[in-house]
């Protein structure tokens, strides 16, 4: 039954939420439970190449998937090290075109160093699905299963997570603490980057000004501390790009509805309220650090 659910299509998460139906906080433990199990058992997926040929020609591409109805893999052994580099996903806010370009970029750099690159991603409109831009590429999710699924085949020295946009910087935890080398910056500080209570907890030791601000717990704590700083307030999800869930409110009605759409998009993650400012003029940065992280 087990097999067949996966033939099926039904993913590690989706097995866990209804075998286990845990809270979101336990959902990712019940997950490597389902994984762990599903290994023991010896039921994993296999490497298969997509024939770009049409049955035509004998086709040598290395346009991958995984499936569990194969017996052995399609996959040919390369003595170069290898690296994984994880694509944009979807077009839209948070996962854009740009993403695509700096994924396009960073394979290119890592074929011209010797490396032997491997992309994920799923989009076919994204010039990083073209199979002759990598070494291999794998047309499939962009989860930490299916990761996970490249990372024990291919076994790469590590993995880049930081050139797709927000759905392969959002694995990076999770990676890390599976023991997955990510090239880069380190996934705490990113975690410190993107969770929006450590960030403004940071600001606030380095004694950098920013407006008052309220890590969300409950609803009654949140409308006491609007009560104080007065609206408009900022509601800010945390692990998301360009605004996604992120609104200014302006009375009690919105605020409740606003922070439950924050709450959802970022369940793990704390959602911030804070002072919203009118009138203020925003600046913004963007740096890149050369010998490692400055804090």
């Amino acid at each position: 039954m087990f097999v067949d659910a996966k033939r099926k299509g039904f993913s590690d998460f989706q097995l866990a939420s209804l075998i286990y139906k845990p809270s979101p906080d336990k959902m990712e433990e019940y997950q490597q439970i389902i994984r762990n199990y599903r290994k023991a058992k010896g039921i994993i997926p296999n490497v298969k190449q997509i024939d770009t040929l049409d049955a035509e020609f004998p086709s040598e591409t290395a346009y991958l998937y995984f499936t569990y109805h194969g017996s052995e893999d399609d996959t040919v052994p390369n003595p170069k090290p290898k690296v994984l580099v994880k694509g944009s996903g979807a077009y839209r806010i948070g996962s854009s075109v740009e993403f695509d370009w700096c994924t396009v970029s960073a394979v290119k750099e890592l074929r011209r160093l010797g490396f032997e690159v491997i992309v994920l991603n799923y989009n076919p409109e994204t010039v990083s699905t073209d199979y002759d831009m990598s070494d291999k590429f794998y047309f499939d999710e962009l989860t930490f299963e299916r990761v996970m699924d490249v990372v024990e085949v291919e076994r790469p020295l590590g993995v880049v997570v930081s050139v797709g946009g927000q759905i392969p910087n959002n694995l990076a935890g999770r990676l890390h603490a599976a023991g997955v080398r990510v090239l880069g910056t380190s996934p705490v500080r990113i975690d410190m980057a993107e969770d929006r209570q450590k960030f403004s907890a940071l600001l606030d030791r380095l004694g950098i000004d920013q407006p008052k601000w309220q890590e969300l717990t409950i609803t009654e704590q949140v409308q006491a501390f609007v009560n104080r700083v007065g609206y408009l307030v900022l509601i800010r999800p945390s692990y998301v790009l360009s605004g996604s869930a992120m609104n200014v409110v302006s009375n009690a009605d919105d605020l409740n509805e606003y922070l439950t759409v924050a709450a959802e998009v970022s369940k793990a993650h704390p959602v911030v309220v804070s002072e919203f400012i009118e009138g203020a003029k925003e600046i913004e940065y963007d740096a890149v650090a050369n010998d490692g992280p400055y804090l």
